[in-house]
């Protein structure tokens, strides 16, 4: 039956079963709305069994082509290492990459994407910057090769490790009467107010943690969606915040903004880069893995040290990174 299927039906279907729309699934196949329609109704009258149903104006999967679904991608990850595997074996490296990372990678991961590319031109990259939440369900769906996380999920067989220091500061505006003040110590924060990621960030869930352990209250004045949102209002006074050195990279109003040196701080975490436990890699994904172990110790010695300024105590970055 499946044998009279043509990969371009195949094709058809994943983008629409993926993005439940049949008008995303033709931007993104760069062909027509009908064109998707006739190519699905084909596929479907193979099969024998409806694939998609319709409430309202809402696509949903059928039992039916949610397994297919699953077979799509298997036949798609098939085809991508057996082209990457011919490549390889040729000497040259070329396919594709998909990466899904959190939103605060996006402050390093495409300067190490740069670099990838320019030693391997014949890799295509597919970047996806999303919150931790869906990031992770990317992860449940197999959408990706790999994936970029501040804290390892607990809930799901994956296979994680680390490459990178991501050392968590507290931010304040260049104003602030706690600037320049040395050794402040963490119960003196009690009587400031901070500004937080949504529930479930890493990042708040690693400043509720350094809190907690010490028994001390977390006054939140206001939830902000994005880090650039968070550190505009820091600057213009409105509380203090607890966000990665890593977002202060690419700072251009650094004399609007000031790390405050508190006991504790900072947080030492890592980047972790994960993908499902079962998951066969790519050779590019291969490529890509051992390309970040090589560059991450720069990365981390360049942007966090040269640019943050901060030599003393982030120097732990280079010696986790060389012990991976």
């Amino acid at each position: 039956m499946m044998k009279n299927a043509t990969l371009r039906q195949l094709k058809v279907f994943e983008a629409v079963a993926r993005n439940l729309s049949f008008t995303r699934a033709a931007e993104e196949l760069y062909t027509t709305q009908p064109t998707v329609s006739i190519q699905l109704k084909q596929l479907t009258d193979i099969v024998g069994q409806p694939l998609l149903e319709q409430v309202g104006k809402k696509i949903y999967l059928t039992d039916t082509g949610r397994e297919l679904l699953k077979v799509c991608r298997d036949i798609f990850d098939g085809l991508d290492r057996f082209e990457m595997l011919v490549s390889d074996m040729k000497g040259v490296k070329a396919g594709k990459l998909r990466l899904a990372v959190i939103t605060t990678a996006k402050y390093f991961v495409p300067r190490l994407l740069g670099l990838f590319c320019q030693r391997y031109p014949g890799i295509d990259v597919s970047l996806k910057v999303t919150n931790r939440e869906r990031v992770l369900q990317r992860m449940s769906d197999n959408m990706d090769d790999l994936y970029v996380l501040g804290q390892p999920p607990e809930h799901m067989d994956v296979e994680f490790e680390s490459f990178l220091e991501n050392p968590l500061v507290v931010l304040a505006a260049r104003n602030h009467p706690l600037v320049g003040q040395k050794k402040i110590p963490p119960k003196r924060l009690e009587e400031e107010p901070f500004l937080m990621r949504e529930l479930g960030s890493g990042t708040r869930i690693a400043t509720e943690q350094f809190f907690n352990e010490r028994g001390l209250k977390l006054k939140v004045r206001m939830e902000l969606g994005s880090n650039e949102a968070i550190k505009q209002a820091v600057a213009g006074g409105l509380g203090l915040a607890v966000l990665s050195a890593h977002t202060l990279a690419l700072e251009h109003s650094s004399d609007a903004l000031a790390i405050l040196d508190v006991v504790g701080f900072p947080i030492r975490r890592h980047w972790y880069l994960a993908h499902q436990k079962d998951k066969q890699l790519s050779v590019v994904a291969q490529t890509f893995l051992e390309f970040l172990h090589k560059e991450s110790k720069l990365l981390g010695e360049k942007y966090l040290l040269g640019i943050t300024g901060f030599p003393v105590q982030n120097r732990g970055a280079k010696k986790n990174a060389d012990a991976l």
